[in-house]
């Protein structure tokens, strides 16, 4: 393709390493493109809270989608933008087909405010049976009733053992056009968000801010099916090498692993 005039990258398993990292190579791609004009933003899973870390590794503020979709952040100046999310009413329809087709799962809520720390909304509610899929989660426990009590930008939906793909498989049919589930992870969790949310929703809406309107000119990486409806919408989808089947499918090509700076080797054809 020709120079992108949009990078959309995600964060986990594709960004940074698996320790966690942004890797120098990557840190200074990033900064030749931005440096040129181009555009870069973060298209993740990850609530606006969990950006700061990245931030940081890049050594610059990139606007950014978060919760698969749902938020479009502004890193630069903590603000939130926009924010798409399931109502109350939708958000009881899906537990009780939750707890119907997967009973003994556990539920979690994604809330948001007006900035990544907003004090006056506590952001990750859980229930008590929700088993953490993570090391040290910043949730409050609450009943299931308050879990569901307001809205959210996702419903965390979590059975460990079960893989998550089977647990979408199953959940899918019955849904229909209510909402939409995807995983980031085939550690027994799913997540729901309003119907029509995902990673390509939200890099569309951002890339119209920016004055893009034709995706060709947007190169996207990934590595999950989460990031599959960002990787066909782009003009290039590249997904990792240690990426799942259902990515690597959907890409326009592979590069090497999130480890092995593989967004970088990529945009280096274009800014070194």
């Amino acid at each position: 393709m020709n120079r992108p005039k949009l990078v959309a990258s995600d964060v986990d398993g594709t960004l940074i390493d698996t320790d966690e990292k942004v890797s120098a190579r990557t840190r200074n791609v990033v900064k030749a493109l931005v440096d040129d004009g181009a555009h870069f933003i973060l298209a993740t899973g990850r609530p606006p809270r969990w950006i700061p870390p990245v931030v940081d590794g890049l050594g610059l503020a990139p606007l950014a989608v978060c919760g698969n979709g749902a938020v479009l952040y502004d890193s630069d100046a903590d603000r939130v933008l926009e924010a798409r999310v399931l109502d109350v009413e939708t958000l009881d329809w899906v537990a009780e087909l939750a707890y119907r087709v997967l009973p003994g799962c556990g539920l979690a809520a994604e809330r948001i405010g007006e900035s990544a720390h907003d004090a006056a909304t506590p952001q990750f509610v859980s229930s008590p049976d929700y088993e953490h899929a993570w090391l040290n989660p910043d949730n409050t426990e609450v009943s299931v009733r308050e879990v569901l009590s307001a809205p959210a930008i996702k419903l965390l939906i979590r059975s460990p053992k079960e893989l998550s793909e089977s647990m979408r498989a199953a959940l899918v049919p019955h849904v229909g056009d209510r909402a939409d589930i995807t995983f980031s992870t085939n550690n027994g969790l799913i997540e729901v968000s309003a119907h029509g949310v995902t990673k390509a929703s939200g890099v569309r809406e951002l890339a119209r801010r920016l004055g893009i309107e034709n995706s060709a000119g947007i190169i996207a990486f990934g590595d999950m099916p989460n990031d599959v409806p960002m990787l066909e919408f782009a003009g290039h989808g590249v997904a990792m090498a240690n990426a799942h089947p259902a990515a690597i499918a959907a890409a326009d090509e592979v590069t090497a692993t999130n480890n092995d700076d593989g967004v970088a080797r990529v945009l280096e054809r274009w800014w070194n």
